[in-house]
């Protein structure tokens, strides 16, 4: 399992979601992190940055070190890539 690292940012993005929602993105990321699996892709023009899908909502990450999930934000998609 991959150690997850989560910024500031995405720490108060997270209280701002509704409970429910975050709850499945937390688990979304535990998938992650454990197996790899889940909704990813690599963008463009962001040096290995990374998103996760879930639902409305996109997980920006970047991994760092072998074994490192670095989650820099966590947004609604209308605000994801703003």
């Amino acid at each position: 399992m991959k150690r997850i690292v989560i910024s500031d940012e995405a720490k108060a993005d997270i209280r701002a979601i509704p409970r429910h929602i975050a709850m499945n993105i937390l688990t979304a990321i535990h998938r992650l992190a454990e197996s790899g699996a889940g909704r990813v892709k690599t963008l463009q023009d962001k040096d290995g940055e990374k998103r996760l899908r879930v639902g409305d909502y996109r997980v920006r990450f970047t991994e760092e070190h072998p074994g490192t999930l670095r989650i820099h934000t966590v947004k609604n998609r209308k605000d994801a890539y703003r």
